[in-house]
């Protein structure tokens, strides 16, 4: 079992989106069981929809590190395929297995530990008790999140996606009917369902109860689908070269994660200073942005395997192909966006039902996230380009000066300064993108111009 050798940029097109449509599916599914969480939670009361709104940032942080640095195992796990070296691969999913489960205990004794400190410390929040209920129970998750997330490197780096597919759709939907039933409890259901009546209401534990046991059916899923997969090896002693390796890749993908979305974060508080429809406006706008973020996020990581194979093989030439089919991909994609954002801005605006004093702002920010979409596409792809050749640490190192050396300070200038409001802070965040973008590029090209290096552990 090897990668399909491609020669046209057609059939590199079609190989692409051949792996990118399941990854993107599965994309859209992880945030789709959060949102339906939020959406439940709304109709149990404001304190449960704060608590949980609060407790899904901590989540986002603390899974962020968990997945970048499993996500370490993306160009080793596909280098390994595309050199005929089966083996290897699959004791890559091992360790990362391994690092999964620990470190997925850690974080979760850290998070609920943390939790429960806080009073000790002096700290006390009206929404901190119903944290603690919904994060004690989302905790047992996070070394099954991990361990998915490990499967699914393994899966997409051998070019078998479809299982991610499968357990995306029958994990959102046994999320959504066990979400309202452990929050609202079962004594409503009719008589036929019988003991289904006996459920109780848990409220925001329900909630979190749902989401951990649909995250133990992802793995579950994926977890069969990586046994169907030829090569099975026994479970190995752990070699701490290759788990360090994967830490080294991995840890500067999380802080290139931290860094986007913590930019998005400050850019948030500083509306605060023009209003609450200027926090409004933007919570709106970034709403939208969620749809093309995860298909250039499943573009990159589509074209991060496909690169990974070409370096494995020692074939440059396809790695140019492979990378640059991917970029322009993303860019497409993403003017397509564009297009839309520029061209029906008042449709989006009534199809959201955003409340009459957010509107005025709405137009502007669309406008202007129109204008950053194709930089922001190039970055999602390109970081995962990047990966696939081995490259971690530049695109960490760029958003982090493209966000807090660019864009924050032009963000300032325009909001600030020259009295631009959050349309101006918007535009400050189009030009830390373009940036990011520009450099990105540049790293490519660059490394592609000569036979890139496979990762040795």
């Amino acid at each position: 079992m090897s990668p399909p050798t491609v020669t046209s940029r057609g059939a590199e097109l079609r190989e692409l989106w051949k792996l990118a449509i399941p990854i993107i599916i599965a994309q859209l599914g992880h945030s789709l069981m959060g949102f339906v969480d939020t959406a439940v939670l709304a109709r149990a009361g404001l304190a449960e929809l704060s608590a949980v709104a609060i407790s899904n940032t901590v989540l986002f942080v603390v899974i962020s590190l968990g997945a970048g640095l499993i996500m370490g195992l993306d160009p080793q796990v596909s280098q390994s395929f595309g050199a005929g070296n089966e083996a290897r691969a699959r004791l890559l999913l091992w360790h990362g297995s391994y690092m999964a489960v620990v470190a997925g205990i850690l974080f979760a004794l850290v998070m609920v530990g943390g939790l429960y400190l806080l009073p000790l410390l002096g700290v006390d929040f009206v929404e901190l008790p119903q944290m603690k209920d919904y994060l004690t129970w989302r905790a047992p998750g996070l070394p099954l999140i991990l361990l998915f997330f490990t499967a699914r490197a393994y899966l997409q780096g051998v070019g078998r996606t479809g299982a991610l597919v499968v357990a995306t759709i029958v994990a959102n939907a046994v999320n959504l009917v066990a979400d309202v039933l452990l929050v609202f409890g079962g004594a409503g259901l009719p008589a036929f369902l019988g003991p289904l009546r006996e459920v109780p209401a848990l409220g925001i534990k329900g909630a979190a109860l749902s989401t951990t046991v649909c995250a133990a059916l992802q793995w579950f899923i994926v977890a069969q689908a990586v046994r169907r997969v030829p090569g099975e090896v026994p479970a190995p002693r752990a070699e701490w070269a290759m788990i360090r390796k994967t830490v080294w890749l991995g840890l500067p993908i999380s802080l290139h994660i931290l860094a986007d979305e913590g930019i998005y974060a400050v850019t948030a508080m500083l509306a605060r200073g023009f209003g609450p429809e200027s926090i409004s406006a933007i919570q709106i706008v970034m709403s939208y942005g969620i749809f093309s973020f995860a298909v250039t996020s499943g573009i990159g990581n589509a074209g991060s395997v496909r690169v990974g194979w070409a370096v494995g093989a020692g074939n440059p030439e396809q790695v140019r192909q492979s990378g640059r089919v991917a970029l322009a991909s993303g860019a497409l994609f993403t003017a397509c966006s564009a297009l839309a954002f520029a061209a029906f801005p008042q449709h989006l605006v009534r199809l959201i039902g955003a409340p009459a004093e957010v509107v005025p702002l709405l137009v502007p920010l669309l406008m202007v996230t129109a204008l950053f979409q194709f930089s922001d596409g190039v970055l999602g792809v390109g970081a995962g380009v990047l990966r696939g050749m081995g490259e971690t640490r530049f695109t960490s190192v760029a958003v982090m000066a493209g966000h807090y050396g660019v864009g924050l300070p032009v963000a300032l200038l325009l909001g600030y300064g020259l009295g631009q409001g959050v349309v101006g802070l918007w535009g400050g965040l189009c030009a830390g993108l373009t940036t990011m973008a520009l450099a990105i590029i540049w790293r490519f090209e660059r490394l592609s111009t000569s036979t890139p290096l496979p990762v040795q552990a």
